[in-house]
């Protein structure tokens, strides 16, 4: 009796505190699950997360070959949805000055601190120059414009039409580039002949005592 009924309470005893161990491991499995789960989710980047770029405005009109000042300006960009807009707004009123997006027709260059836009209207270009503090600024103003004017759709849905734009902008931009090229290099061999006759003819009169 003594046999049996020490092998038969061992194996009892050896089943309920499997059995409790099971049961009270399970909970805490769960619960570990449970807390991976409710970790993983990464949440979303705010949209705030731009911050905004200090420069200064300047802008050349069509046929015209100086630049006009425009003041100190703020580079923001605006999110809606999967688009984007840069905006240019003055540090003083907080108009906007210019405003680039998806559907602009540009190309932005960097020029040391500079970021040069020439948007594409017509056959007219309007020339932007927007002047950051640093290089590093500059490099995140350039990347911020391309980004939001990339046409996505047009690349997707038509890749030979976008391709078609692009060398279009590049076409126009680069004969208005011609054009005021060649209007300085007459405007200067202009001013250099008028300087030379200049001279000759004070040559020939007595000019004031100096």
């Amino acid at each position: 009796m003594s046999e049996m009924e020490v092998d038969s309470e061992a194996v009892s005893t050896s089943g309920i505190p499997q059995a409790s161990q099971s049961q009270t491991t399970m909970p805490i499995i769960h619960s570990d699950i449970s807390n991976t789960h409710s970790a993983s989710p990464v949440p979303p980047a705010p949209r705030d997360t731009f911050r905004d770029i200090q420069v200064k405005v300047h802008i050349r009109r069509p046929d015209r070959d100086s630049w006009v000042y425009m003041g100190r300006g703020i580079v923001s960009q605006d999110i809606s949805g999967q688009s984007s807009r840069v905006v240019v707004r003055a540090v003083s009123t907080g108009k906007v000055i210019a405003m680039f997006n998806e559907g602009s027709d540009l190309q932005a260059e960097k020029r040391g601190n500079f970021v040069v836009i020439g948007c594409v209207e017509g056959s007219r270009v309007v020339s932007w120059s927007l002047n950051a503090l640093n290089n590093s600024e500059t490099l995140r103003l350039l990347a911020s414009i391309e980004l939001a004017c990339y046409k996505c759709k047009q690349a997707m849905a038509d890749p030979r039409m976008h391709t078609k734009s692009r060398r279009r902008i590049e076409r126009v931009i680069k004969d208005d580039r011609r054009r005021r090229h060649r209007r300085r290099k007459d405007q200067e061999a202009m001013i250099d002949a008028f300087s030379k006759q200049t001279i000759g003819t004070g040559q020939m009169e007595e000019g004031p005592p100096f």
